[in-house]
């Protein structure tokens, strides 16, 4: 909201991606539907080659319709213009030139250049009802949940697996990455989460430090460096 400071993320993560080295660097998530298609392919393409293929690109609908009215986008249409934005941007980032004509989109003879590095750059979804889980389901490579428990998680994951296997796909080959709030978690309880998603085949975790308290840049960093010794995790 306006109460809070929060940093565009490709502008974000263009200095970071100067700064690091080793890192991914992962959006969770953008509001795709409020955002130009053919920008984000290329604003995300030019990232990628900065940081060298480390992007993540996190997705999802949003929920403040405020937001859209604001930026002169349709709120009530965003699941179905997401779905074709999907389709657009990976064709953007695999082809050198691009012929496509959808509901939403027109693009006669274009391409971007450089394309990235990953080709195409992994997208994976936000958000927890049927229809995002069947949505992620067919196009996306993975899942970013914000739930607190594993136990209030695992009726979705059940959807999902379903979902997946609809799809015909594989879900050894899907994304999974949970979320540890600091400020929920815990240290005493960081092993036994982390040991209960990964038994839950999960392939990320995202460690937030949000709501903790800090007031300066270096509490944060301080605090996943405390995570990552606890777990020995090497810088």
């Amino acid at each position: 909201t306006y109460k809070n400071p929060f940093f565009e993320p490709f502008v974000l993560f263009s200095y970071l991606a100067g700064l690091t080295r080793k890192i991914e660097l992962v959006t969770g998530i953008i509001i795709l539907p409020q955002r130009q298609t053919a920008l984000v392919a290329k604003q995300a393409a030019t990232l990628d080659v900065l940081c060298q293929g480390r992007l993540r690109l996190g997705v999802g609908l949003g929920w403040n319709e405020v937001e859209y009215v604001a930026l002169g986008q349709d709120f009530h249409n965003r699941g179905r213009r997401l779905e074709e934005q999907i389709t657009v941007l990976r064709m953007l980032w695999t082809q050198p030139l691009v012929k496509f004509e959808g509901r939403w989109h027109t693009i006669p003879d274009a391409g971007i250049n450089p394309l990235p590095g990953q080709r195409p750059i992994p997208i994976w979804f936000g958000g927890r009802d049927e229809r995002a889980l069947r949505r992620m389901a067919r196009l996306g490579d993975g899942w970013i949940l914000n739930i607190n428990t594993l136990e209030q998680a695992q009726p979705l994951l059940d959807k999902l697996n379903h979902f997946l296997e609809q799809a015909g796909r594989d879900k050894s080959t899907f994304g999974l990455e949970p979320r540890l709030n600091m400020s929920q978690v815990p240290q005493e309880g960081w092993e036994s989460f982390t040991k209960a998603w990964e038994a839950a085949s999960a392939t990320h975790l995202m460690v937030n430090t949000m709501n903790c308290g800090f007031d300066t840049p270096s509490r944060h960093v301080e605090a996943l460096a405390t995570f990552a010794q606890t777990f020995g995790l090497k810088n």
